[in-house]
């Protein structure tokens, strides 16, 4: 396939150019023309730019690339080291940030959903990244949902507030969503779930009654990309693998 193409039909279908982010969508490192081979993981580091060049990738898909705003500019140091490694390699890289968050089937929002067998009902919050619903026909306590959340993640979630509440709406967005936390109360939920806490995040938790499950910002955003690359694969015949770099945050 070729690389231009890929792109094209990546930033339409992730509707990229109806979302405002913080970095560049689509193809960030131009490499080889042609693509047969793609490595999918969730963060450009080192690490996953290393096993991208010893699977022979012509091209790598992340959900967290590189350029963000309010970085410094400078081509040096780590930026230097990776970028370097993808030009030597002739290896593409292409990012979807908040676009890979808020797709209805593929993103990391709706993939959490899947695992978790919540029913989405409605958004919320900027640019509806957030997402409101159900967690099924009986209400479960927020405890259950973080024992939950740590059996499908594999990782221990960290609760804060009243674990005995009874939840029947559930809102979520993966990653560094702290900030939607008074947009999820307002909208009704019952408990809120994310990636990231902050330290005013407990006690807005604490003081509402709304338990704060946050489940690991890495830990959450792992099968938008990868169900990205499944994706890929299906309706290309391209060989994806997903690489899943550990990361305990």
């Amino acid at each position: 396939m070729e690389l231009k193409a890929l792109e094209r039909y990546l930033d339409g279908l992730l509707n990229v150019a109806a979302i405002r982010d913080y970095c560049p969508n689509g193809l960030q490192v131009e490499g080889r023309a042609a693509v047969g081979r793609i490595v999918c993981g969730v963060t450009a580091s080192q690490a996953l730019l290393d096993a991208a060049v010893a699977r022979e990738a012509d091209a790598l898909i992340v959900h967290h690339g590189y350029f963000w705003r309010g970085e410094d500019p400078r081509v040096v140091g780590i930026r230097r080291r990776r970028l370097a490694t993808l030009l030597r390699a002739d290896i593409s890289l292409l990012a979807y940030h908040l676009p890979l968050d808020v797709h209805p089937v593929l993103g990391n929002n709706a993939q959490l959903a899947r695992r978790m067998a919540w029913q989405a009902e409605g958004r919320f919050g900027e640019q509806e990244v957030g997402v409101i619903g159900t967690v099924g026909a009986h209400a479960r306590t927020a405890s259950d949902v973080a024992a939950q959340l740590g059996e499908v993640l594999g990782r221990t979630p960290l609760l804060v507030g009243d674990g005995a509440r009874a939840v029947t709406r559930i809102a979520w967005c993966t990653g560094a969503a702290q900030s939607l936390f008074d947009d999820a109360i307002a909208a009704g939920c019952d408990a809120f779930v994310s990636g990231e806490i902050s330290e005013q995040t407990v006690h807005l938790a604490r003081e509402s009654g709304v338990p704060y499950i946050a489940a690991g910002h890495h830990a959450s955003e792992r099968y938008g990309v990868e169900a990205l690359g499944a994706h890929l694969a299906e309706k290309f015949g391209l060989t994806c693998e997903f690489i899943d770099v550990d990361n305990p945050v």
